[in-house]
């Protein structure tokens, strides 16, 4: 079957197809084959499956096929991202596939200049990428209008509710038509976003269960203290040559290893919500071209950001959303590639790691050589509460059901993810 077949067999238009096959789109992905076809049918869908698997390409594509034959003059579709950095990546998608058909999108973010922004609404674009907030501020300021909206994407829709953002997504589907479409796509989601989100009788598609990791991914535990984490991972960079991805839970953390980092003579940036657009560009910039070899970020990296070929994804710290650590590691191994997933865990990380192996449906082997917890620290401590769980003596005793929290149950850190 041809490039350009294999995608119109699903309902894309040859013309499109051929642009996709130019793009480098060689076939389907298994998110694409089952979303594009309702997608272009006009249905409402709900999309998960794993980071790297082409979720951006299964909204974007049958947008652009549904606005080709529209009229031109006004945005008829609002993609919506919790972060700056996916919603970059989503407009630089829809720049590559959209350029010879005639679409355009508007970037809305804040961080930049929203005058720019401005002038790039009166350009009458088809597509608006943008997060909730300063979208929010042009629909209050009236240089923005969605009423002619006819398709609506929340990617990472729950990332957004767990960074705050339920007001502000509640405001802009109130000023939307209740009449549009409405797509859906996470590696990750809760039981009961559907109903906070509306959407109508949607078409789901489940390509693996929520939560699920690549099956290329390596995945282990490094046993330590917060004093020790340092020299566990200046130990790690000195074994491999692969580029580095590493998590921290705040930005004081991303930006005290990265000067660690720097002063050991590693290449690094530093990402996190403290930088200034233009840095945070400048930073995944040059981690994707190899200028700097390793990056050091908050969750704000986590989602949808697309940087071939990192080999190893490093939690410095672990998360506290569990669904977080899916897509921190969900950076590696890519589109049916390899790559390692290692994390630091302390004493103080019980929880934590039991709620991440109930969410994965099995327990995180250690690393080999890492020292273990010792039989007290199997026990639950003051910290954790009476109902609070040490680290099981073995990998079974570390599994248990997986209950997730529900949208209302969420709740922020300083660093926008959620706790419970």
């Amino acid at each position: 079957m041809s490039l350009a077949l294999s995608f119109h067999a699903i309902g894309v238009s040859e013309a499109l197809a051929k642009d996709l096959a130019m793009a480098g789109f060689s076939s389907p992905t298994p998110i694409q084959a089952q979303a594009i076809p309702a997608a272009l049918a006009g249905r409402d869908v709900i999309g998960c499956a794993q980071t790297g698997t082409g979720k951006t390409a299964a909204f974007v594509i049958p947008i652009l096929e549904r606005l080709a034959t529209l009229p031109k003059g006004e945005p008829q579709a609002l993609i919506l991202a919790p972060t700056r950095e996916l919603a970059l990546q989503i407009q630089a998608t829809i720049e590559t596939l959209g350029r010879r058909r005639g679409i355009s999108a508007t970037l809305i973010v804040g961080g930049s200049d929203m005058q720019a922004q401005v002038r790039g609404l009166r350009q009458r674009p088809d597509i608006l990428v943008a997060t909730p907030g300063r979208l929010l501020d042009h629909m209050w300021n009236g240089t923005v209008n969605l009423l002619p909206i006819k398709i609506l994407v929340l990617d990472e829709a729950d990332r957004m509710l767990d960074m705050g953002f339920a007001p502000q997504i509640n405001q802009l589907l109130d000023a939307l038509p209740e009449e549009r479409q409405t797509l859906l796509f996470s590696a990750t989601l809760p039981p009961d976003l559907t109903q906070f989100l509306c959407v109508n009788d949607p078409v789901r598609v489940l390509v693996t269960p929520s939560a699920t990791t690549a099956d290329g991914l390596t995945q282990a535990l490094h046993y330590t203290t917060h004093v020790g984490k340092p020299d566990v991972l200046l130990s790690l960079l000195k074994q491999e040559t692969e580029t580095v991805l590493i998590f921290t839970r705040t930005k004081h953390r991303a930006d005290h290893v990265g000067r660690i980092l720097s002063r050991a003579g590693h290449r690094v940036g530093v990402l996190h919500g403290n930088r200034s657009l233009s840095e945070r560009r400048r930073a995944l910039e040059s981690f994707k071209r190899g200028v700097f070899r390793v990056l050091v970020a908050t969750d704000i990296a986590a989602r949808g950001i697309d940087v071939a070929n990192i080999g190893h994804v490093i939690n410095f710290d672990l998360p506290h959303c569990p669904e977080d650590y899916v897509h921190r590691i969900g950076r590696t191994a890519r589109m049916k590639s390899t790559g390692r997933a290692t994390s630091f865990v302390t004493a103080d990380d019980p929880q934590q790691l039991n709620a991440i192996e109930r969410l994965l449906g099995h327990a995180v082997p250690w690393a080999a050589g890492s020292p273990q917890p010792s039989t007290d620290q199997t026990k639950p401590t003051k910290a954790q509460g009476r109902k609070g769980r040490g680290f099981g003596r073995t990998a079974e005793s570390r599994l248990h059901r997986h209950q997730p929290l529900s949208v209302q149950e969420r709740r922020l850190s300083p660093e926008g993810t959620c706790v419970p």
